[in-house]
């Protein structure tokens, strides 16, 4: 492996730690990602840190600011509006080749992805419920063979990862994935197009119903320490 090959891993290894780290709330939006702080927790040089925050920003994840640092994007109300209009064109048929395509290995990942989504999301584990949901999501559009719509979905990976991930009700979440399963695994284009048509509508309303109870939890508590800093 040459150095410049070694660079690449290392900005590859950063980028996912970083991309998990932001998808999975543990870095909050408006946080600052320095390249020196960076380096030093990851134990690298500046160099791939710099190249994984520029993969990051081609992401839609970070902004890039002068003088070698970064801020975590905090996603607007018009993102995910534009990240539903295009959901509500691509998943359906996702779904739809994936229960007309899908084979039975493929079949089984998915089925996997369910069960760990299952699993946690008993345990009480927002993080691994959140992700095992993703990949059931990504799973599925392996199973639908279409290399033009694996690229496009490709392309709102990152941001479809969040807006999975903002919802509170685990539970139901998973109910709908297994509803979902068992239309591909019965070969049900219309059944599991119509249902994935309404699982879109249904995060929507779980993801509105989650940023405004975060909203009006932050409110509440600018509100308190303001009144307290009166006193």
């Amino acid at each position: 492996m040459t150095s410049a090959d070694a660079v690449v891993l290392e900005s590859t290894k950063v980028a996912g730690r970083l991309r998990d780290a932001i998808l999975d709330g543990i870095r909050s939006p408006g946080s600052r990602l320095i390249e020196r702080d960076l380096a030093a927790e990851f134990g690298v040089s500046r160099v791939p840190v710099r190249d994984a925050l520029k993969i990051l920003e081609a992401e839609g994840l970070v902004t890039l600011r002068p003088r070698t640092w970064a801020i975590v994007r905090e996603f607007t109300d018009s993102d995910m509006t534009d990240l539903d209009e295009v959901r509500s064109v691509l998943e359906p048929l996702a779904f739809r080749l994936a229960a007309e395509r899908h084979r039975p290995d493929g079949l089984e990942k998915l089925r996997r992805a369910l069960d760990e989504q299952t699993i946690s999301a008993a345990a009480g584990d927002p993080v691994a419920a959140r992700r095992a949901a993703n990949d059931f999501h990504e799973q599925v559009t392996v199973l639908a063979e279409n290399r033009l719509l694996s690229d496009l979905m490709q392309g709102m990976r990152s941001t479809l990862r969040w807006g999975l991930a903002q919802h509170d009700d685990l539970a139901d979440i998973t109910e709908q994935h297994r509803v979902l399963f068992q239309a591909i695994s019965e070969r049900d284009g219309d059944r599991v197009e119509a249902l994935a048509l309404e699982h879109i509508d249904s995060s929507r309303r779980a993801r509105e119903a989650h940023l405004h109870a975060s909203r009006s939890a932050g409110s509440s508590s600018a509100v308190h320490e303001g009144s307290s800093g009166r006193l």
